[in-house]
Parts: C-alpha cells; structure tokens; sequence
C-alpha cells in the first residue's frame, strides 16, 4: 500500500525550477561554535544496571541505551590545563550539564544551587575527585567519584580522559522510566579529535544560551 502510494506520487511529480536560498546573517545564539583554542571532548554516558528485568527487545534495547554529547572547554581553561591545573569553571560545567542521565532522552540540567559539593587532586597527570549534584526536594541526586588522566605537550593537551560514577537517582520529564531507587550511572569524556562529524554538535546544554554554558 504504501509503496503503491510512493509510486503514485512520483509519476506525478513534476519539478520546477526555484531561486536559490540565500544564507543569511548568523544569530550568535544558535549559530554555535566551539570556542576558538579550546577543546571538544566526546561525553558517553550508560546505566550498567538497576533496572527490571525487560519484558521484550525492544524494552532491553531501551535499557541498554547510550547516552552522546560533547563537553566544551574554553581557551583559558585549555591553557590551565596544559599547566596541570583544573579551572573551577570547568569542574562546575562538567557537573552541572554533563552529569546527567541522558541514556532516554533529554535530560534536566542541574541549577547553580543543585551543587552541592565539588573537588578534585591532581597529581602528575593523575586526576582524582568527587561531585555530589541534589535538588532542594531530593527527588533527584548523584553522588560519585571522578578519576582519570590529563596530559599535555608544548601547551597543548593531549589527552583528556576522565570517568565519573557513582549512584543516580530520578528522572526529568523527557527521560521517564529510570530504575527505581539508587542506580549506578557512568559517564565517560574523552578527548575528541575531530575525525567524527559528531564532533561539531554544540552540548546539549547550550542550546540557545551559550554564554551561560561557558561561563
């Protein structure tokens, strides 16, 4: 039926000649870039357990899912970077819209008061921390340990490879279906390398309000 109708309507279509469009001015707010002299990092995020057993595939599949977005760092964070040092800035963006459950849709960013605590060591190219995230109503919080490697050379870093986990608990209301009660929930960034046109995708986080993102 549907491909009788496909059909139909391409016998009787019958092209005709348009003006091209002309490209127009850039509104800074949707027309995002990534800042010039910092980074993209690629941002993996899964749910490796807590949930029922799946009643089908298609539920399993819906479990298993993987959550993708990119993490923006700034020139100067960049910079502090490649000097062995980790801008609060940065620390805070990682947390407030990158520690997120965004393995069923889209995900709820944490508020500036959402943060409850964050830290972090950093030794050689060592990197050990904690991030603590909760609404002022408890419905949701995640409590988890940060650890991985940052290395740099010439004042370029090279490697930027983090994991954050810990429990999650909650759901907003576009990532409905969350298991019950405390989950684990891991969160992987890596440095990106430009091969992959995902790469260029602004964070999910900074949609229409970049410089609140950045700041």
């Amino acid at each position: 039926m549907m491909k009788d109708l496909l059909r139909t309507a391409l016998a009787e279509f019958e092209p005709v000649l348009v003006a091209a469009i002309e490209p127009g001015e850039i509104v800074p707010r949707w027309g995002y870039t990534a800042p010039e002299g910092g980074l993209v990092v690629r941002v993996n995020t899964k749910i490796p357990g807590g949930y029922d057993t799946p009643a089908n595939e298609s539920q399993r599949l819906f479990q298993e899912g993987i959550g993708r977005d990119n993490f923006r760092i700034r020139q100067d964070e960049h910079k502090a970077l490649a000097e062995g040092r980790i801008e609060e800035s940065l620390l805070r963006r990682l947390a407030r819209f990158h520690c997120v459950d965004n393995t069923r849709g889209e995900p709820p960013m944490w508020e500036p008061d959402e943060v409850q605590s964050l830290s972090q060591q950093w030794k050689d190219s060592h990197v050990e921390g904690r991030v603590h995230l909760k609404t002022a109503d408890g419905t949701r919080e995640f409590e988890a340990d940060l650890f991985g490697f940052v290395e740099a050379l010439d004042g370029t870093v090279t490697r930027f490879d983090l994991v954050v986990k810990g429990l999650f608990r909650g759901e907003g209301q576009y990532t409905r279906g969350a298991p019950k009660g405390d989950f684990p929930l891991g969160i992987r960034f890596t440095l990106a390398d430009g091969s992959d046109i995902a790469d260029s995708v602004p964070p999910q986080g900074s949609r229409g309000w970049v410089e609140n993102y950045l700041q």
